[in-house]
């Protein structure tokens, strides 16, 4: 093969690895070469063929002389391609594709054919036409890189995609192109990929207007390209775009988030804060949150659109930067939108506003210069409105804006950004409907557990009760300080079961119903045992609505103390004993026999008497105390704190309680309400108390009146001493009259004059009205005049009347 015939074969890489084969013919067609791969193909031995003529093998598909004369005009160097049909050995036709050179020689000239089986041939020109047809029609961008990492094919698509023509492309790097971090990266991942083998996928995101928009997110797979023999050819890459795919990912996401995080508590600026919490950075650089005036209160909202008038206060703001265009509006402001604003637009037609660019839509900012050149000092350049609707009622308005990104606001992010603030709407509703209830049944209870702070001889109080600061809502606890006969004195505490208004209603009547009660001055347990059977009777399915246990379960202390004696009685019903503190500092926990709690039944109710020092502190507490601010505090830890808090003996009442609280309820917030009672005991001493025992004798009745003047005079209270005779006057004689012995008559003196006369009966005196001829029958109907009041209370051992009587 001389020189002419091996640059020729060089050229035949078009054919790649196939197998070829070589012929050659003199001038005047006879063969002259048969080698290479020919003998495989054909099945002729370079034997057979060597000196024959062409024609005996090939049957040209054209004129001989014309084939002959395309080679005598082609050009030195050039070739002539065509498909020949030969002869196997074997007898069958089989067609080749031959690429034919003209080679000079003596006496004219030679040709050169190199050949290989047709098929493969067109095998392997389907292949490259498939590879031409899917870079040029594949909707995804294709990259081939070599060895150097430089671009050796780019498709129509990816230049598209970067916008960079694939002139300047070809034969450049990608940091080449693309100045940059994010470049460098992308071109060291395809180094790997060359070097280890292993394909990389990636996800990028063009952070600057491309063709197809801003902010669009594509997936690169870079694998690396061999051939058949394993060599490193250099690395293929597909780029695919995920945007809308990572949206609507990127949307179920936000939304997820704002399930979760968006009305975690029942305050209704907490969760417009929430709202903002979720809504930046991810969906824009600033956001605001106005809700009408009143509604962070609880209060209702009219239905419907609202107009240009409305006063909204702003409830929460958040940004990327300190200096946003809304920041001048602090979390509190009172602020008004003019009607041409898209936040009253959106307002007024309960539709969302979306501007993607200020200009030329901007004209509403000229009615808010203020707002106006915060927007322009920030750089504002989109803005989407979406007011804040739940159950065809508007609560306000939440404006986003963006000036940090560069993308502006698209439909998609409307799309989002109306269902994140719809869920925030209900929410926000959700919290003031609560608010609303809550103020209610604040309010309720703080009337019904109004205590007239009159002074008593007996104690004197302090008390404290927080509500809940949970989401359940206000409790029913209660408690009362009522003033009995005697200068005695009836405290009690109580918890009625559940949250909201019904509970405290049902609190409302129970301490009602406990002050009826205690008017007759019943012994704690009998008083405990009447209100369980109203707390029965109440919670039967025909006497309620809606809650046909309301009340049942319910706990309560009753304590009844008598300064005179210094005795105390008290009676449990499934409640926590009280804390006596004496006056050196012991503290101890009473041991109260405890009854079952009030609406059961079944179990009677007893009672336990102590005898308190004067000074002694008496702390009576709801549960709330003890479980404190998280629900699931130490009870038997929380005891023993309030033990150790109360051990103060010489402190003001009112310090006594503020330190409780400070130990068991820092921050006022607890799981449930809380309640506590402190009385300080005094006592009444021989000083202030006079008493004689009276025979069974109606001439005892003058007796009576000279020992209640002399001792009126001891005391300094002569004015008192036409009534007081006249009332002692009426008492004994009554009890000698309708009564039984022992009588005793007994005066005391504290802030009123009181007059008890006690007799062996259990009859009860009755007041009723006397006519003109009776002769009998105006005494009590005179005592109920005189006295500031008046009444009976009966013991073991017989009754008490009593009448008490200040004097003015």
């Amino acid at each position: 093969m001389n020189g002419s015939e091996a640059a020729a074969v060089e050229n035949t890489a078009f054919l790649g690895e196939r197998a070829l084969g070589l012929a050659a013919a003199d001038s005047r067609g006879l063969l002259t070469m048969w080698d290479g791969a020919a003998p495989d193909i054909l099945g002729y031995r370079a034997d057979e063929l060597i000196g024959r003529p062409v024609t005996e093998l090939i049957e040209l598909k054209r004129d001989l002389a014309a084939v002959a004369a395309e080679l005598r005009d082609c050009p030195g160097g050039g070739s002539l391609r065509y498909a020949f049909t030969v002869r196997h050995r074997d007898g069958h036709r089989a067609e080749i594709m031959a690429r034919v050179w003209p080679i000079a020689a003596e006496g004219g000239r030679n040709w050169l054919a190199i050949f290989t089986a047709g098929s493969e041939l067109r095998r392997w020109d389907t292949d490259r036409a498939t590879v031409d047809g899917l870079f040029s029609q594949a909707p995804i961008g294709l990259a081939v890189f070599d060895p150097h990492l430089c671009f050796i094919r780019i498709n129509d698509a990816l230049q598209k995609i970067h916008g960079i023509p694939r002139e300047e492309a070809l034969g450049r790097r990608i940091t080449a192109l693309f100045p940059g971090p994010e470049a460098e990266q992308m071109e060291e991942r395809i180094r790997q990929v060359l070097e280890t083998g292993e394909p990389v996928t990636k996800e990028h995101r063009a952070p600057t207007p491309t063709l197809q928009g801003w902010n669009r997110d594509w997936s690169i797979t870079s694998f690396r390209l061999c051939d058949p023999a394993g060599k490193v050819l250099g690395v293929a890459s597909a780029v695919v775009e995920v945007t809308e795919r990572n949206r609507a990912r990127d949307r179920l996401v936000l939304l997820n988030d704002a399930s979760e995080r968006i009305g975690t508590t029942l305050d209704v600026t907490r969760t417009a804060a929430e709202l903002t919490e979720v809504a930046v950075p991810r969906l824009a650089d600033f956001i605001a949150v106005d809700l009408l005036e009143g509604i962070a209160l609880g209060e209702e909202s009219v239905p419907g659109p609202v107009g240009g008038d409305a006063v909204l206060r702003r409830a929460a703001i958040r940004s990327v930067h300190e200096d946003a265009p809304e920041a001048s509006y602090a979390p509190g402001a009172l602020i008004t939108f003019h009607a041409a604003t898209p936040q009253a637009q959106a307002m007024a037609t309960g539709e969302a506003v979306l501007l993607p660019t200020l200009e030329g839509t901007a004209d509403w900012l000229t009615h808010d210069l203020r707002r106006a050149g915060k927007m322009t000092e920030a750089g504002v350049h989109s803005v989407m409105v979406v007011p804040l609707c739940a159950r065809d009622v508007t609560l306000g308005v939440a404006h986003f804006y963006r000036w940090r990104r560069p993308d502006p606001f698209e439909a998609d992010d409307l799309a989002a950004a109306g269902e994140v603030v719809a869920r925030a709407a209900v929410c926000v509703d959700n919290a003031r409907r609560f608010t609303h209830e809550r103020h209610a049944a604040l309010t309720l209870q703080q009337s019904l557990l109004h205590v007239t702070q009159a002074e008593l001889s007996a104690v004197t109080t302090a008390h404290r009760y927080v509500p809940a600061g949970g989401p359940a809502g206000v409790g029913g606890d209660w408690f009362d300080i009522i003033p009995l006969s005697g200068a005695r004195v009836g405290l009690i505490v109580g918890d009625v079961p559940g949250r909201g208004v019904h509970a405290v209603a049902e609190a409302g009547r129970l301490r009602t119903a406990v002050r009826a009660l205690a008017q007759q001055d019943p012994a704690p347990d009998e008083l405990l045992a009447q209100l369980d059977g109203i707390v029965s009777q109440s919670a039967a399915p025909e006497q309620t609505l809606g809650s046909p246990t309301a009340g049942i379960g319910g706990s309560c202390l009753y304590a009844v103390y008598d300064p005179v004696s210094r005795h105390c009685t008290l009676a449990s019903a499934g409640h926590f004993p009280p804390v006596q503190v004496r006056p050196d500092g012991a503290g101890q926990f009473l041991d109260v026999s405890c009854g079952p709690p009030l609406g059961l039944g079944g179990m009677p109710f007893a009672t336990t008497e102590v005898e308190l020092p004067e000074g002694s502190v008496l702390a009576l507490y709801t549960n709330g105390l003890l479980s404190g601010e998280s629900g699931r505090g130490d009870i038997d830890a929380a005891l023993r704190r309030l033990r150790r808090t109360l051990a103060r003996p010489d402190g003001r009442l009112d310090s006594i309680c503020d330190a409780v609280l400070d130990a068991l309820v820092p921050h006022r917030t607890p799981a449930d309400d809380a309640v506590l009672l402190l009385a300080r005991t005094h006592a009444l001493g021989p000083d202030r108390v006079a008493t004689w025992d009276l025979p069974l004798d109606p001439a005892v009745v003058s007796q009576a009146r000279a020992l209640t003047t002399s001792q009126l005079t001891a005391w300094n209270m002569e004015d008192l001493a036409f009534t007081t005779e006249l009332i002692v006057s009426e008492l004994v004689t009554n009890a000698i009259r309708y009564g039984r012995a022992p009588i005793q008559l007994r005066l005391i003196r504290t802030t009123t004059l009181i007059c008890e006369v006690a007799d062996g009966s259990s009859t009860s005196p009755h007041m009723r009205q006397a006519s003109d001829t009776d002769e009998s029958g105006r005494g009590l109907f005179m005592i109920a005049q005189m006295a500031d009041r008046w009444g009976t209370r009966y013991s073991p051992s017989g009754k008490t009347v009593w009448a008490e009587w200040s004097g003015l």
